[in-house]
């Protein structure tokens, strides 16, 4: 048992530090190459095939299995140097290379037992190139990284695929996908990070796969695409920059072309330094916000690199020879504002200023920023002073040269200061009675069960705040949050508190006096559960709405506190509207009935999102809602993802009534004080909080 013990902490330890090396990579090369996609360079009988990227061409241009494997026979790459392309990423500034070991075509570019459909079975050529990637990795210093496909078109016993690829799993293929995997990770060394991608797994088959890379390979990271919340890291959409920080760990995955990942040989290139330019703000921008960096190449069928884009890396390699402080192992933006002349990173000791636009006036102000300023110089410019520094009005004032942009192409200035860093936080909250969802910041992360239900999860709040006074902490739920645990961290120490021996406080409202208006509906969309499909706010529900020939239909026969049913299919979602006025306003508790996903509205602003982990069946919950004297409108967005049925409704028959618990204390004084919460039993550091009715009151000690 001991023994057991210790194997376990230990492999826990080597995934806790795997990650953070993974996390301080922070630029790597993603390769799509296949055998048959990259001889075929995006043309089909002669002809460029202009739908959809070209390593799906097998699909896009309807090719016969058979006659698509044949083209196996043409991969011979005299030019493939798995050297040459570990030394081009290292060169690039890159830290780890990540290959496509297979892709959606289901040819594996490795040597595979289960299926001759492989590298070295069905091609001249016969070599693992996979392995030789992996040992060149090894030669020269690099981290080592595999992409798996999780849908196969060429397995017989794969479910029909869609137009979206995100498509269920059968169980014949979800154990073949495991016996790949097991080879992966058992024939070619140390791998940093799999990169899981598209299919729709169940809850339990993203454990297998999560499972089955941690137990053979704990220092492995595995990515968000496996869907289910079950990845190390969670994984933007393709080429996607968030513009909003994120608290869990994440990547953007790239390419040089948005427009392709595989090779094609009729792509247009424009000029190099523009792409290059445009690659390295969303590396910056990236690092900026705490992800990695993940930019594709795709080789030709031939196994050499396309000219235009070795030429790009090795540009941005320039760059980061001269600059790459500001972005290896840095942490993100230490301010809780971002600006729009540029990003910012850091390290301790250190504030990176990446200058992306010429700041108005060719100054600088970075709010809040207590330390004294010690040196101010541009990177790669040896004993050059970048700027005139002052300390005033609350913050560090930056006077550039009026040649700053000429200093380097998109210059960065290294600000070195003593002490540990202090900044006074711009959203800053003065004596505030209540923390809550209005006045917090969200924690973001991106969650969900497969790529087309993806979606910017809340995985917690912070507060920033002065309270001159001690103050007493207390926690105000409803019966949504009981029993829940809360992980709270004051000021940097943490606690967890169980959400279960609150006093019942009955809420100053008048329910009875609240008139339900008749209930209209919107729909069906397609789309998955963010955003909207047209303004919610003040809707007309006589006008059009989300399009000319789109409006809202009134139904009569619908009632509240009965569940009512809609046609589910793909993807598909509805808006329901109804107003509810109010006397006087004030708080009040609606519970909601919903399918696989909900957005909750009040007069155009949100105040619940989630999916359901458990698809296919309904969920219920209850949110406290803030209502305003007159007519508020209340706007759910209802999504089902593969669902025939979506069942739904607005519920009135909820006890009005809250919890108060204290359990903490704030001490006085002039200095700022943090809070975070966040939800101490969480399956993943991507899935929601959900405890939307959760609330901190600060009162008299």
């Amino acid at each position: 048992m001991g023994l057991l013990l210790l194997g376990g902490l230990s492999a826990q330890g080597q995934q806790n530090d795997a990650l953070t090396e993974w996390k301080n990579q922070k630029y790597s090369m993603f390769i799509h190459w296949g055998a048959i996609y990259s001889t075929l360079g995006g043309v089909w009988e002669g002809k460029p095939v202009t739908r959809g990227y070209s390593e799906q061409i097998q699909s896009h241009a309807g090719i016969y299995s058979d006659v698509y494997g044949d083209v196996a026979k043409r991969f011979n790459p005299t030019y493939w140097n798995a050297d040459s392309i570990v030394l081009l990423a290292k060169a690039a500034g890159m830290k780890s290379v990540v290959m496509t070991s297979k892709h959606h075509d289901g040819f594996c570019m490795f040597h595979s037992a289960y299926t001759d459909y492989n590298v070295v079975d069905a091609t001249p050529f016969k070599r693992d190139v996979l392995k030789e990637l992996s040992d060149a990795c090894k030669r020269h210093g690099l981290k080592f990284g595999m992409y798996f496909s999780l849908i196969d078109w060429h397995f017989p016993q794969a479910y029909p695929i869609s137009s979206s690829n995100s498509d269920p799993i059968t169980p014949e293929h979800h154990a073949y996908n495991l016996q790949q995997v097991r080879e992966l990770m058992t024939n070619y060394g140390p791998v940093s990070e799999i990169w899981f991608d598209m299919g729709s797994l169940t809850a339990q088959q993203s454990r297998d796969l999560a499972n089955l890379v941690h137990q053979l390979q704990p220092g492995c990271m595995v990515s968000g695409r496996l869907g289910n919340d079950a990845g190390d890291f969670c994984v933007m959409g393709d080429n996607q920059y968030p513009d909003y920080a994120i608290a869990s760990p994440w990547q953007t995955p790239a390419s040089v072309y948005d427009e392709t990942w595989g090779y094609r040989s009729w792509q247009e290139h424009g000029k190099a330094e523009d792409k290059a330019d445009e690659k390295l703000r969303g590396l910056i921008k990236v690092v900026s916000r705490g992800g990695n960096y993940l930019l594709n190449i795709g080789p030709r069928g031939d196994g050499s690199v396309v000219d235009f884009e070795k030429e790009v890396l090795l540009m941005n390699g320039q760059w980061l020879k001269r600059n790459g402080e500001a972005i290896y192992g840095a942490s993100p933006n230490p301010f809780d504002t971002t600006f729009a002349w540029g990003e910012v990173t850091a390290r301790p000791g250190k504030i990176y200023l990446s200058i992306l636009q010429q700041p108005a006036g060719n100054t600088i102000f970075l709010p809040g920023m207590k330390n004294k300023i010690t040196a101010a110089q541009v990177l790669g410019a040896s004993g050059s002073v970048a700027a005139n520094v002052t300390v005033a009005n609350g913050g560090v004032r930056i006077q550039l040269p009026a040649d700053a942009l000429q200093q380097g192409h998109i210059p960065v200035i290294a600000l070195s200061y003593e002490g540990m860093l202090e900044i006074r936080p711009v959203h800053l909250l003065m004596q505030p009675s209540v923390l809550d969802r209005e006045n917090g910041r969200p924690l973001y992360s991106f969650s969900g069960i497969d790529y087309e239900s993806y979606y910017r999860s809340g995985v917690g709040d912070s507060w920033s705040f002065i309270t001159t006074k001690p103050k007493q902490v207390v926690a105000r739920y409803s019966d949504a949050e009981k029993g829940r645990m809360l992980t709270y961290m004051q000021n940097g120490q943490v606690q967890e508190i169980l959400l279960d021996h609150g006093k019942t406080i009955a809420l100053k409202n008048d329910f009875q006096q609240l008139k339900f208006g008749p209930m209209y509906v919107a729909g069906p969309y397609r789309g998955g559960i963010g955003g909207s499909a047209g303004d919610l706010h003040n809707i007309r529900p006589a006008a059009a709405w989300a399009g000319k020939d789109s409006a809202w239909i009134q139904r009569s026969e619908w009632k509240n506190d009965q569940v009512q049913t809609l046609a589910g299919g793909r993807n598909t979602n509805y808006y329901v509207m109804q107003e509810i006025t109010s006397a006087k306003g004030g708080e009040y508790l609606i519970g909601f009935t919903s399918g696989d996903g909900i957005q909750v509205y009040v007069n155009g602003e949100e105040q619940v999102i989630h999916n359901n982990p458990d698809r296919g069946t309904t969920q219920s919950e209850v949110v406290l809602l803030r209502l305003k004297p007159g007519v508020n409108q209340i706007v759910v967005k209802l999504y089902t993802r593969f669902a025939k049925e979506l069942q739904w409704a607005i519920n009135r028959n909820v006890p009005q009534q809250m919890y108060e618990q204290p359990f903490g204390i704030l001490s006085g004084g002039d200095g700022v004080q943090h809070i975070i919460i966040r939800d101490a039993g969480a399956v993943s550091p991507h899935r929601n909080m959900r405890m939307p009715n959760l609330s901190l009151s600060l009162r008299a000690k």
